[in-house]
């Protein structure tokens, strides 16, 4: 399903990290799965259904990467559930998790409304893992046992953007740190 989203713009692949992408390990001792390896090196830096920032692992001199902006946005996600566990607010961890589920999950693309696509890293399964939706940081859904299988419902949760979007898929310039 990857390789069949349309895609606009020409991928900017020099600023993403192919040796990061390879050799990132999750806790698992397991890398990247085989789809979210096979989006990044088919549009790098992108904006998918219109809506979502996808963060691939960047060289460096490069801001908004995997071990940039989205290890930052897991931790602000993380902090933001603890707190609710702490208060109470359960319905934060609904319709289909638990608190134990959002202490491991991982940011990989972020909405520009502030929602966050995350992966469970306990869930491989034939080197693909588990994707979870959290809307507004207040709630966490099932999108599918991996990337592939979550695109529908990824797609339907960014409604009118996809609509709107030149392609699945818009390549996107990513931001320099070093002038």
């Amino acid at each position: 399903m990857i390789d069949q989203l349309s895609v606009a713009g020409v991928p900017d692949l020099g600023a993403v990290s192919v040796e990061l992408l390879g050799s990132h390990r999750f806790e698992d001792g397991e890398g990247f799965p085989p789809s979210y390896r096979r989006l990044v090196r088919r549009a790098g830096f992108c904006r998918l259904f219109g809506l979502w920032l996808v963060y691939p692992p960047a060289r460096d001199g490069y801001a908004d990467g995997w071990q940039h902006r989205a290890a930052h946005l897991t931790g602000r996600f993380r902090a933001s559930y603890q707190d609710g566990q702490v208060e109470g607010f359960d319905w934060m961890v609904e319709p289909d998790g638990d608190w134990s589920l959002a202490g491991r999950l991982v940011v990989f693309a972020y909405s520009e409304n502030g929602d966050a696509l995350l992966w469970d890293p306990s869930t491989r399964r034939d080197g693909e893992l588990a994707v979870w939706c959290s809307t507004g940081l207040n709630a966490l859904t099932f999108l599918g046992a991996s990337l592939t299988d979550a695109l529908p419902r990824v797609r339907e949760l960014s409604g009118p953007f996809a609509d709107d979007a030149s392609a699945d898929l818009e390549c996107l310039a990513p931001a320099r740190t070093d002038g």
